[in-house]
């Protein structure tokens, strides 16, 4: 399977991205603490009976993670990250990817509805 790397990224290549490193549809959420941003690769998946949004609501939040991170110029950064990481989601642990937005991170505008 080819993964395109560089700074363009839409929530099917982003959906592309996980089910290619861990065979899953997992989910994703931005969190902010202490100032710094992460991309959370969650334990839940979309292919677990008690995932609780559909497909198209999972697509939906791949989408607008997506277009944060290529907003952000975190793309590449993420790509990289999931491609070279051992950890993988399991119960209770997510991924935590940190994103490197500098001031950026404190702008109280910067993950409304997250």
């Amino acid at each position: 399977m080819f993964i395109r790397t560089g700074v363009a990224m839409n929530g099917q290549e982003l959906h592309q991205l996980l089910l290619h490193k861990w065979g899953r549809s997992y989910d994703v959420q931005l969190r902010r603490t202490q100032g710094k941003v992460f991309l959370q690769i969650m334990w839940k998946y979309l292919e677990q009976a008690s995932f609780p949004l559909t497909e198209l609501e999972y697509l939906a939040r791949l989408d607008t993670v997506a277009s944060y991170l290529q907003a952000w110029g975190e793309v590449a950064q993420v790509q990289n990250y999931i491609l070279q990481t051992r950890d993988r989601p399991r119960l209770g642990r997510a991924v935590s990817i940190p994103l490197e937005l500098g001031e950026r991170a404190t702008a109280e505008w910067i993950l409304e509805g997250f």
